[in-house]
């Protein structure tokens, strides 16, 4: 397969592997750390409207960027035209492409009125596209799930609404609200809605391996594939879906390799927010770069005991340097992409 390559309204990206935007996991770090094993495009977690509009300085740390991660995506979730026109308005030139989450399934999210509760209200979204569209010039993307629940899987509707009121791309995950991220993503919903609408589809959902990406892309003919979980301590699964597309081997990555890569993230943490911070918010990082390897439910238990940045260093060398077998589990304790 040749490389795959994906253009969105004018921004023209280096190919078609976007990373998901998900609280809590893609801050500036992480993004700067996927974009250097080759992600053609990579989001910021998604940022409230509300409270943009409310205490700008506050959010605005969730949008703090880096030239070497460009471009960047922006997402904005809420339940307003109004207030994410207004939003929208002030992230100007702060990244080259919004998005705008209709799909989230977090309870504290759909309580409020946006992420996926706008499945059940078509022409709210309408309303919603058509104001930030006004504000924002450049790209303006939706992510979507297939519906609010299996008796209402309006995801084409939803889709072409919005690409009515000027959305210039739609991104599926192809699973209900009530379904969260339980069960088997529904990839067919991809193949029909890339069939219903005339602008780039990005397809979400149980891409674990490389294989898995090339195998949506067959089945379904999505001109892009978006990385969410499968990307959690392994950044070497963008390297390799873009090697599989260009019809070279995978380079599965070394014990040193994973040490290294571990190591580069926790300095990025560390430089952005501090020691304190970053020995909490990396545990889970680390736990997830040790997935598959011999001796990582031991080694979890020890990181999430760690007090300091030199602990947790000394820690993953020793680990890492002492590892050379691997396995085929997978640590099934993930958080979720928004």
């Amino acid at each position: 397969m040749s490389k795959s390559t994906l253009k969105i309204a004018d921004l023209a990206l280096a190919n078609n592997v976007v990373l998901a935007p998900m609280a809590g996991i893609s801050d500036l770090p992480y993004r700067l750390i996927m974009k250097s094993f080759g992600a053609g495009l990579v989001f910021t977690e998604m940022v409230s409207a509300n409270g943009l509009i409310r205490d700008g300085r506050r959010t605005l740390v969730l949008l703090a960027s880096d030239p070497a991660e460009r471009p960047l995506g922006l997402q904005l979730f809420g339940d307003d035209p109004a207030i994410l026109a207004e939003a929208a308005a002030m992230l100007e030139g702060k990244g080259e492409l919004l998005d705008l989450n209709l799909g989230c399934p977090v309870p504290k999210v759909v309580r409020s009125g946006a992420g996926s509760a706008l499945l059940r209200d078509p022409l709210r979204v309408g309303r919603i596209v058509a104001a930030v569209r006004r504000v924002w010039t450049g790209p303006l993307t939706v992510k979507i799930r297939s519906g609010w629940d299996d008796a209402s899987l309006n995801y084409v509707a939803i889709a072409q609404t919005a690409v009515a009121a000027g959305a210039d791309a739609i991104t599926l995950h192809p699973r209900t609200r009530a379904q969260g991220f339980s069960g088997q993503a529904a990839w067919e919903h991809i193949r029909r809605l890339r069939a219903a609408v005339t602008v780039p589809v990005i397809g979400s959902g149980d891409i674990f391996t490389a294989e898995d990406a090339l195998a949506m892309q067959r089945q379904t003919g999505c001109d892009g594939v978006m990385i969410g979980r499968g990307g959690y301590g392994n950044p070497w699964l963008i390297r390799n879906i873009i090697r599989l597309q260009n019809g070279r081997e995978q380079a599965l990555p070394t014990p040193t390799e994973r040490l290294e890569t571990a190591l580069r993230h926790l300095t990025l943490v560390t430089a952005a927010s501090g020691e304190r911070h970053a020995v909490l918010e990396m545990r889970k990082h680390l736990c997830w770069y040790a997935r598959g390897l011999t001796g990582a439910a031991t080694f979890r238990s020890t990181v999430n005991r760690s007090e300091t940045l030199q602990g947790l260093r000394e820690l993953l060398t020793h680990f890492f340097l002492h590892t050379a077998e691997t396995d085929e589990s997978r640590d099934e304790t993930t958080p979720h992409a928004t």
